[in-house]
């Protein structure tokens, strides 16, 4: 890579760095993305891609393969505490994920792309929204627009907190687990709070539920947690019993199939419960994100590319406990997604200190480039 374009894509991402966007608000993050890409002359720009996403377009002189490469245009709700000149502008929000380093390494990409143009085939760049939300990627696949750009291979990666700089993370199989937030309300009679016994307070059923949650992962063979999140009950008012509780957990699982045995176990436990206090019970769910599974021969085109580059690869056993909603695109095609070593003193993803590493950033598009060079020649 030209000294002169990591400067710019330093540049680049910093710039996003400063305004960050959370899910489904990314509007002035896609337009400083157009900006980006017009003057680089891409085949087509396909913009409000399920929201906010955008497309960007190289097609190659001769037909062929359609590879996809995705990026994240959302930031996080965090407060941040760095103390550098490009510190967020914008209170209570920050890319403490390193979403803004994911875009400067697709920019990069399509920097690559216009400097030298494909042989065959497409290859799409894709800033897809609403990632942190788990959202964004069923959106894009539910646009009708996603028929021209639907893929036959679907790339992406993550930086990794903990892991060397430039080491590259991968696995067969499933990659990161499946999650979704679960809503319990119970619901009672409130009444005076001299007088308990003339209501129906959920707060018996309430401390049963929050320990009996994180209990059933236990009784299941395949790997699956259940953490309690939040809870609530009643209202500050001293004068009142309560009657109304809400619990908030976190569900997880490695596989589809496990996710949904634990959500009928947690299900028949709060009705269960509710049952024996004779209390309503009604359940919602939020932030759904399905298992992240890789593709076989996807995973020889990513662990080709590491040994060509010659960079120092982690094949890991287990997949990670943390989810992305890229899993939903597993679907539809043959995906991957790998992890990319961000430093072993890296402040971990979502600490209000985390700043992406520009100097991975070459090594990220390398990655991709080498790809390409597999399946388009």
């Amino acid at each position: 890579m030209k000294k002169s374009d990591l400067q710019i894509l330093t540049k680049f991402r910093k710039a996003l760095h400063q305004y960050p966007e959370l899910s489904h608000q990314e509007k002035e993050t896609a337009h400083f993305i157009v900006d980006f890409f017009e003057p680089l002359n891409p085949s087509e720009i396909i913009e409000k891609l399920g929201g906010y996403g955008l497309a960007i377009v190289f097609r190659g002189k001769e037909k062929g393969p359609r590879t996809l490469f995705r990026c994240e245009l959302d930031a996080l709700p965090i407060h941040e505490e760095l103390n550098t000149n490009h510190k967020s502008k914008l209170e209570g929000k920050s890319h403490t994920c390193g979403h803004d380093g994911h875009m400067a390494i697709i920019a990069g990409l399509g920097l690559g792309l216009a400097d030298k143009p494909l042989e065959k085939g497409e290859v799409v760049l894709l800033f897809q929204p609403a990632e942190e939300t788990g959202e964004g990627a069923e959106k894009v696949i539910k646009d009708k627009n996603f028929a021209k750009i639907k893929p036959d291979f679907a790339f992406a990666l993550h930086n990794l907190p903990g892991y060397p700089k430039h080491e590259i993370v991968l696995k067969k199989g499933p990659f990161a687990a499946a999650s979704k937030g679960m809503i319990i309300t119970l619901k009672g009679k409130t009444s005076h709070a001299a007088h308990p016994e003339d209501g129906n307070s959920p707060t018996e059923a309430l401390a049963k539920l929050m320990v009996g949650l994180q209990v059933i992962p236990q009784s299941l063979s395949p790997f699956s947690l259940i953490t309690v999140i939040q809870a609530e009950l009643g209202e500050i008012a001293f004068g009142t019993s309560p009657g109304k509780a809400i619990v908030r957990a976190t569900l997880r699982s490695y596989d589809d199939e496990t996710m949904s045995l634990l959500t009928t176990n947690a299900e028949q436990l709060s009705q269960l419960i509710a049952k024996e206090y004779k209390l309503q019970c009604h359940i919602d769910y939020t932030e759904s994100f399905a298992s992240t599974v890789n593709d076989e021969t996807a995973w020889e085109y990513v662990n080709e590319a590491a040994k060509s580059l010659k960079l120092k690869t982690k094949h890991i056993r287990n997949p990670f406990r943390w989810s992305e909603d890229f899993g939903h695109f597993s679907a539809h095609t043959s995906t991957m997604l790998f992890g990319l070593g961000a430093g072993k003193s890296q402040p971990q993803l979502h600490e209000p200190t985390y700043d992406f590493p520009d100097d991975i950033i070459p090594t990220g598009i390398k990655m991709f480039e080498t790809i390409i060079q597999q399946i388009h020649q």
